[in-house]
Order: C-alpha cells, then sequence, then structure tokens
C-alpha cells in the first residue's frame, strides 16, 4: 500500500461569493511509497504548498481522492504517523531545545521518560547536545533549522515531510542533512522532500515529480530522467602525449568526428567538506552545531505492529509459498502463541515502539 496516493487530485481556491478564483492543482496523481524518497518540484505558484497542505490535511481537495498511511489526511491517526519541517521553522525564541522538544513531545502524548530519552538522540545525532540549555532565540538559523529537523522526528513518524529542509544551513549541514534523510529511508521511512536546491533534490530523492500550472509536467526516476542515452564517456587514466595522440586518432577514425576531452572535476560541496574536515582535524574550533552522531536509536526500531512481527518469526516470513511444513501443528502453535505474547509486550506502553 502507498504511504501516499493521490488520484486526480484537484484543488480551487473561491472567492467571497464562492466563485472559483484560482485553479491552484489541476488533476494530479501520483503515489509514494514506503522507504522511498520523493521529490516535489516546480518554480513559486506551482502548487507544490497546495499540494504538501492538503497531504498534511490543512487543505481539503476540492475533486480527486488522497490517501496518508491508508487513511483521510484529516484524521488523528494519520496526522499521528506524519512529522512536518515547514518552510520557515516557527520555534519559541524563550525555550530552550529541550524544552522545545518536551513541548513538541507532549503533543504527541509521550510520557517523561521517552521524551527525555527522544531528546537527548536527537540532539545528539543533529550535533546540538552543547547547546541544549541555550534559547532557541540565540540560534543562527542553521541550528534552528537542526531543532525545527528534530521536531518533525520525535514522534518517530512513518512518513517525513520537509519542505526546503537544507534552507538556512551551510555546505556541511546540508550534507548532514542529507545523509540523515538518506539513512531514515534505509530504516523504512518515507521522505517527501519539497526543494528549491535541485542539486540537494539529486542527491537524495529516488523518484521526482515537477510541476507547473498545477500539473505534473514530468515525473520518474532521477536516473532515467536526468541520463542521456545519446552520449557515453569513458574515463582514461593520465596518458603521455604520444599515447593519448594515437588514441585519439582511432575514436577520430571510429566516430568520423573530433572527440571532446575534459578531466574530471570534484563538485564543489565535496572540495568544501574536505577542507573543513582538513581544519578540523588540525584543531580548529566552531561555536556552530557539532558533527551529527549516526541515528537516534529509537528511529532504528520497527515502527509498525506488523514489522515488529515480522521480526519475531523471521522462519515463517522466508518460508516460500507452498512450501511443507517443517514442524508439527502443535509445534507451531506453541512458537505463535510465543510469538503473540512477545508482541503484546512490545506494544505495552512505555516499550518504546
Amino acid at each position: 500500500m502507498p504511504v501516499v496516493e493521490a488520484r486526480a487530485v484537484t484543488k480551487v481556491f473561491r472567492d467571497f461569493w464562492r466563485r472559483p478564483k484560482v485553479r491552484a492543482v489541476d488533476g494530479i496523481s501520483f503515489e509514494v511509497r514506503r522507504g522511498e524518497v520523493f521529490g516535489l518540484l516546480g518554480p513559486n505558484g506551482s502548487g507544490k504548498s497546495t499540494t504538501l497542505k492538503m497531504i498534511l490535511g490543512l487543505l481539503h481537495p476540492t475533486r480527486g481522492q488522497l490517501a496518508v498511511l491508508g487513511r483521510s489526511p484529516r484524521e488523528v491517526r494519520a496526522k499521528a504517523r506524519v512529522g512536518y519541517l515547514p518552510e520557515e521553522s516557527y520555534l519559541y525564541p524563550y525555550l530552550t531545545p529541550d524544552e522545545t522538544l518536551d513541548f513538541y513531545g507532549r503533543l504527541f502524548d509521550l510520557n517523561a521518560q521517552e521524551r527525555k530519552q527522544r531528546t537527548a538522540q536527537l540532539l545528539e545525532m543533529l550535533g546540538l547536545q552543547h547547546a541544549r540549555h541555550r534559547t532557541v532565540g540565540e540560534f543562527s538559523k542553521g541550528m534552528a533549522r537542526r531543532i525545527g529537523l528534530a521536531q518533525a522526528l520525535i514522534n518517530d513518524p512513518d512518513l517525513v515531510v520537509l519542505d526546503e529542509p537544507t534552507s538556512g544551513l551551510d555546505p556541511l549541514g546540508c550534507r548532514q542533512v542529507k545523509d540523515l534523510i538518506l539513512t531514515l529511508a534505509k530504516r523504512g521511512k518515507t521522505i517527501l522532500v519539497s526543494s528549491h536546491q535541485l542539486a540537494d533534490v539529486e542527491d537524495v530523492c529516488d523518484r521526482v515529480a515537477i510541476l507547473y500550472s498545477g500539473r505534473i509536467q514530468a515525473m520518474g526516476s532521477v536516473q532515467s530522467l536526468l541520463e542521456d542515452t545519446h552520449q557515453c564517456r569513458v574515463t582514461f587514466p593520465d596518458l603521455p602525449a604520444a599515447s593519448m595522440a594515437r588514441l585519439l586518432a582511432a575514436f577520430r577514425d571510429a566516430l568520423g568526428t573530433e572527440p571532446g576531452i575534459e578531466h574530471p572535476r570534484r563538485d564543489l560541496e565535496q572540495f568544501f567538506l574536505d577542507v573543513v574536515e582538513k581544519a578540523r582535524r588540525a584543531g580548529g574550533e566552531s561555536s556552530g552545531a557539532a558533527p551529527t552522531q549516526g541515528v537516534a536509536a529509537y528511529l532504528k526500531t520497527p515502527a509498525r505492529p506488523e514489522d515488529a512481527l515480522q521480526q519475531l518469526l523471521p522462519q515463517a516470513a522466508a518460508a516460500p509459498a507452498g512450501a511443507p511444513p517443517t514442524a508439527t501443528p502443535e509445534a507451531q502453535a506453541a512458537a505463535l502463541r510465543e510469538a503473540d505474547e512477545k508482541l503484546q509486550q512490545l506494544l505495552k506502553p512505555g516499550s518504546g515502539t
């Protein structure tokens, strides 16, 4: 089942007299699969923000069908499984990071111990543990952005919606956030990204949809959309001039035209990260966010009871369809009872699932 499923979704904004004024989204259809990083792209006014608001249940489609986690986006049970980072991080400036994440944890009805554990893990994960007692109003835009990302993950969501996730971050922070997005996807989280930073989208997204005038103009995997199948590039090690001349002559004879020559380049982001890492190893210090420390432990656990059941019964899940049983019916019944008892323990309040 897709995590997000849109079928011919249209959103028309009306004026005071209920007359159609703007058709912001015009009959779009797409789906976002579990564990996928999906990019929603388009210029300003293309319908991206309206689409995100409908997915979050803040707006209702005029026509069409939209489901999030198999439910209406307006249902509380669907909203409870969604994490959202808005384009602007609206945080209370007089609260500390500890107090901010504790506040959002209360909104999701997490108990005190769970809020404390998750807050500590998130601050360590995002490199803000050294600033946990400073007020958020003192933070740079990049550090405040990290707190916004932390609040989007406090409820261990199945779907994470990120609107301009790297806005305000320096290149080091951008790389860390992109690595975090990829890691969360590997853990089974579904990530929906909307951004104008196309290089960031290219780095992390499995598939993208490009909107213009409220319609999807192109959609597919990044590889299939960007690959130029009419050209190919061959890379050789650095060769002596005589060898290179003979090689070019062979290509010229085979192709009937002069082949292009260029030296491979590193991208500027990677060069920047290498320079900063060398400076850090040499003993340089920064007053900003510290390097990230992996992924918060609670984000590594299965998010759904059926996932936990699959872990409890690995042999049953791996057995091919129609295979004969390898144990007696009595032994199978005992194993199922034991798995059910373990599952009930996992689902008890405070178990961390």
